[in-house]
Formats: structure tokens, sequence, C-alpha cells
């Protein structure tokens, strides 16, 4: 049985940082495309980053290029996501997402395993 855990997130002050981790079982992340996808309340699901298995190519969406890193940890079987020079505009849910298919990015859709969200809000 395959499961993503994310955990890291929190209440932080605009310009710090934060730092996530999406802890999988059931599968090897270095075999997977990784991303990270937010959802602000009353907004659609987008893109925040993507690395893929091979090579481990990254992408990131325009509003955190920049200041988001993403990264994995193969022998801790985990991913991250480093957010630093946080925004209020960052506040949302963040999800883990994982697929075999490999890409460094892919659409939402197309992501087979999700973790359950972590909340992460920026206050001013």
């Amino acid at each position: 049985q395959v499961q993503l855990v994310e955990s890291g997130g929190g209440l932080v002050q605009a310009g710090g940082s934060l730092r996530l981790s999406c802890a999988a079982s059931g599968l090897t992340v270095s075999m997977y495309g990784m991303a990270w996808f937010r959802q602000a309340p009353g907004k659609e699901r987008e893109v925040v980053a993507g690395i893929s298995w091979v090579g481990s190519s990254t992408h990131y969406g325009d509003s955190v290029k920049g200041r988001f890193t993403i990264s994995r940890d193969n022998a801790k079987n985990t991913a991250f996501l480093q957010m630093d020079s946080l925004k209020r505009e960052d506040t949302a849910v963040y999800y883990c997402a994982a697929d075999l298919r490999g890409r460094e990015i892919q659409a939402s859709y197309e992501y087979e395993y999700w973790g359950q969200g972590t909340q992460v809000t920026v206050s001013s």
C-alpha cells in the first residue's frame, strides 16, 4: 500500500522559511516523478514544483521561482520542499504527489498517488 505523508507545515511570518517533507512508503521516490501542489481556499489546485526521476530535472511554478527548492533524499525515501522568503499569498494546503511516469511535472490529474496535505499559513 502506497502512502505519502506530508509534514512540516505551520504558521510562519512573511519573509520566513519552512521545509516540507513528504515521506513515502510502498514506493521508491527515486523511481517516481515527485511534485508539490497547493490549494488555497476558493482557488484551484496549482503546481508548485516537480522533480523527475531521471536526472532530477526540476520545474517550478512562476510564483515560487527563486524562492522554493524541491529535492529528494533517496536514502530516506523522502521528498522535500524548501520554502524561503514566504509571502502571504503562499498560504495554502500543500500536497505531495508521485507518479511512475516520472516526468519533472505533469498535470495534477496524471499523478497517481497523493498525500493528505499540510497547511501552510503565512502571516504579515
